[in-house]
Order: structure tokens, then C-alpha cells, then sequence
């Protein structure tokens, strides 16, 4: 998450990466927001498809975001992207739950 951000800041004159944790609906959410290309509403379901690139000219192989997907998932965790669109840059946010939580939920029969 945190080379994407910096991947994708591209040439501007201020880029800014930043990483750190809230609280969301409840849960500690970490995530990392950057101001690069900003993804458009209809493709933010798209960002962690395995070798699906939103920016077709970007280097790498598309799978990057799509790991980070899969090792959250299998933590029983969440992950997601915030944009409100092309050039208001990105926040992929993520959830893993404590092993007080995963506990808890498996203790309460759910």
C-alpha cells in the first residue's frame, strides 16, 4: 500500500504520503492516503482485482493491492478505497481484528 502511494504521486510539486490509524464504526482502521491520481467512484471495486491496473501505463504487475487483499482476508480483516476522484488522491483503509475480538465473536457462537 505504502510503494502505491508513492508509486503514484507522480511528477506534482508537493506529493504527500500518510500513514496512520482511526477509529471507524467502531473498529481501529489503518490506512495509508496519499494525494496521487484519485480513483473514480466506478472503479474503486476494481483496486484489488489481481493483475487488473487502473493506470494501464503504471509499472508493476497489478498484483500488489491484490495480496494485500488476500493476507487481510484471511486475518478475517476488511479493506477498502476512499476517492472522492480523479486528482483528489486515495485512502486505502483496512480492518484486522484483535484476538480479543476474533475470541469473542467465535465464543459468542456467530
Amino acid at each position: 500500500m505504502i510503494d502505491n502511494a508513492v508509486k503514484y504521486t507522480g511528477d506534482q510539486p508537493e506529493p504527500c504520503v500518510e500513514i496512520g490509524t482511526r477509529l471507524y464504526g467502531g473498529e481501529k482502521t489503518c490506512y495509508v492516503r496519499d494525494n496521487e491520481m484519485g480513483i473514480e467512484p466506478q472503479c474503486q471495486q476494481k483496486f484489488s482485482r489481481l493483475f487488473d491496473q487502473l493506470d494501464q501505463h503504471a509499472e508493476g504487475s497489478g498484483s500488489g493491492l491484490a495480496l494485500v487483499k488476500r493476507i487481510v482476508e484471511v486475518h478475517n480483516g476488511r479493506i477498502w478505497v476512499e476517492s472522492e476522484g480523479a486528482g483528489k488522491g486515495s485512502t486505502f483503509c483496512f480492518t484486522i481484528p484483535s484476538k480479543d475480538e476474533v475470541a469473542s465473536h467465535e465464543g459468542s457462537g456467530e
